[in-house]
């Protein structure tokens, strides 16, 4: 006669599922090791001597410019959802110095669009746009604020691009975390190598023009 094999009680059943948790932080907490964790900015190119250090004030005002930047996130859809994972401790935004999130275009200087951004919603985008201060810059994180994504239809805006001027796109629908960690490094590398003077320049008041921004 075969031997039948033995139930487990409830309790048994609970203290599986209970011990099977990662628990192993929270009764021997492991000490983390940052030595080799921790990186700095690297010092722009310059003469060194001897108590003094020499260099371009752009390269100055780049360095301290990327490694600040104030997020301004105009959230419309399903990106607006990985944003948050961005902003979250696992990929931790606020690592590249972009950890002040602010609602208001006055206090920003990085617009990110993400999600489907409709016609009649486009006026809103660009008066949000004019209303921050010189320098800014925009990023169109995902496909619908890239080029309209799926949504190929009469009501919505083929690309923020149409409103307002686009510095790097982010595509994807929706784009994983990393991408969009990859696209603010590269607006990082956009804002740190940017002259002072291109902002009074007659190239990108030409670009303002176009888009009928004086």
């Amino acid at each position: 006669m075969a031997k039948q094999p033995r139930r487990s009680s409830v309790g048994e059943n609970i203290k599986k599922i209970i011990m099977a948790r990662p628990v192993r932080f929270n009764i021997h907490p492991i000490k983390a090791d940052i030595k080799d964790n921790i990186s700095l900015a690297n010092a722009p190119e310059g003469y060194t001597g001897e108590g003094f250090f020499a260099t371009q004030l752009s390269s100055v005002v780049g360095l301290a410019r990327k490694n600040s930047l104030w997020p301004l996130p105009f959230a419309t859809s399903c990106c607006g959802i990985e944003f948050m994972s961005v902003m979250a401790s696992h990929y931790d935004l606020a690592r590249f110095g972009a950890e002040r999130l602010a609602f208001s275009p006055r206090q920003c200087d990085l617009l990110m669009v993400m999600g489907t951004i409709a016609k009649k919603m486009g006026p809103i985008v660009k008066q949000v746009y004019l209303q921050m201060a010189e320098p800014r810059w925009v990023m169109a994180v995902g496909a619908c604020a890239s080029s309209g994504g799926i949504f190929d239809t009469y009501s919505v805006l083929q690309g923020i691009d149409q409103v307002v001027p686009v510095d790097v796109y982010v595509p994807g629908c929706p784009p994983r975390p990393e991408a969009i960690l990859d696209g603010f490094i590269r607006i990082q590398d956009l804002v740190g190598h940017e002259s002072v003077r291109r902002r009074n320049g007659e190239e990108y008041k030409a670009l303002l023009h176009e888009y009928g921004i004086q």
